[in-house]
């Protein structure tokens, strides 16, 4: 795929972390309508980060952010039980698999909303968020939801996934009146477009089996050098290959740019003036497949060229310990869209504060970037830290700023 310079340059972590780093700067002088930064805050919300990683890692042992996490459920890895008793052909085999569930499940995972609920036949456990997120779709693949060969449920094929609906999603995710699900029609379309982009992409995604969303392991391989591949190449492909799959928002020269959203404070002489990516599921998605990469015998290099994730735990917890403030209280009592200039905003001054708390985190703990990577911190981490001052400030443990989801951003 030839890209323009223009649209090459939005789909990376470097852009995503650059811009957000001149959102900061536009705070910092004092320019951002909607929010004010108070920098003498951070390190006190870097103590109470550290504070949650002693206290959920003891050992400091943190692994990255990933969806793996959210698959272990009552001190049982769920996904390691699958893996026990699966019978894969071979390393590569089981790596397509792990690939098809992180992909599948990370897609679906964008904001739930406070009243939905998954509740679990096999445990009699209710689960909401994003651990109920994720145990509703690990429990659609382990029965073969996703799957186009009976006689295979550990898959997801290109073919079943581009025929998903939203009525598959709601009986899975036991979506009713009742329990109603945020963006349900959105993500069910997400899906059904993920399988279009991997039937239609062939050489990427069927180079040693039926079109699936697995496949993209083989040509991760392809790209790796003496076995090693760099974190960001990862990423480059997941926004190359799986691009399409994003609604129409913001396209260049006939690509849709996917998480990417328009502020004035962005300048830049060329067709990218104004435009700020984020790209936070597929940055997501990438955390998650390192681990089935290291798995299948590749080294994962440059994590920290990926950025932190832009979404509302992450945010909660700056707007939480006062780092940032809304400019206009009465804002945080409305909705929000993904694209208005307050919720851009809020999502850049994430990414760009958690690059500077990481560091002082590290530093409270007497780690250095090689043995806590920025993904840790975001586990260990940011994003328990926001979620634990939600539940303590807001029944439910909703965000401070209501973001109206579609299912394809949070």
């Amino acid at each position: 795929m030839t890209l323009s310079p223009a649209v090459d340059a939005l789909l990376s972590a470097r852009a995503v972390r650059e811009r957000s780093a001149e959102m900061l700067a536009a705070a910092q002088a004092g320019k951002l309508a909607h929010f004010t930064l108070h920098p003498d805050k951070l390190d006190a919300a870097a103590n109470f980060v550290a504070k949650v990683i002693r206290e959920n890692y003891p050992s400091l042992d943190v692994p990255l952010h990933a969806r793996w996490r959210h698959f272990k459920l009552g001190g049982t890895d769920l996904w390691a039980a699958f893996d026990r008793r699966a019978s894969w052909r071979d390393k590569a085999a089981r790596a397509r698999a792990a690939f098809d569930l992180a992909i599948v499940s990370v897609l679906l995972d964008a904001g739930a909303g406070p009243d939905w609920r998954y509740r679990d036949g096999a445990t009699a456990m209710q689960f909401a968020r994003s651990e109920g997120l994720a145990l509703a779709s690990l429990r659609m693949f382990e029965a073969g939801a996703f799957s186009n060969n009976p006689a295979e449920p550990l898959r997801a094929d290109a073919k079943r996934l581009a025929a998903f609906t939203a009525q598959d999603l709601a009986k899975g995710f036991q979506v009713e009146a009742h329990n109603p699900l945020a963006g349900l029609e959105g993500r069910a379309a997400l899906i059904a477009r993920l399988g279009a982009v991997a039937r239609d992409q062939p050489s990427i995604f069927a180079m040693h089996d039926d079109a699936r969303p697995g496949g993209l392991f083989d040509h991760l391989c392809q790209l790796a050098n003496n076995g090693t591949l760099p974190a960001p190449e990862i990423l480059r492909s997941v926004l190359q290959h799986l691009g399409a799959i994003w609604p129409g928002r913001i396209a260049l020269d006939g690509i849709s740019l996917g998480d990417t959203w328009y502020h004035p404070a962005i300048k830049r002489d060329d067709d990218t003036n104004g435009l700020i990516p984020f790209h936070k599921l597929s940055q997501w998605l990438t955390y998650s497949l390192v681990e089935p990469l290291q798995q299948a015998g590749l080294t994962i290099t440059d994590l920290d060229g990926l950025t932190g994730l832009a979404e509302y735990r992450n945010g909660g917890l700056f707007v939480d310990t006062g780092v940032i403030a809304l400019r206009d209280p009465e804002a945080a009592t409305k909705g929000h869209a993904p694209g208005s200039e307050l919720v851009v905003e809020w999502r850049a001054l994430t990414i760009a504060l958690l690059d500077q708390i990481a560091p002082l985190v590290r530093d409270k703990l007497g780690l250095d970037a090689a043995r806590f990577p920025l993904g840790a911190v975001l586990e260990g981490g940011t994003w328990a830290a926001g979620r634990r001052l939600a539940n303590e400030k807001r029944p439910g443990g909703a965000p401070p700023i209501n973001v109206i989801s579609d299912g394809t951003v949070f």
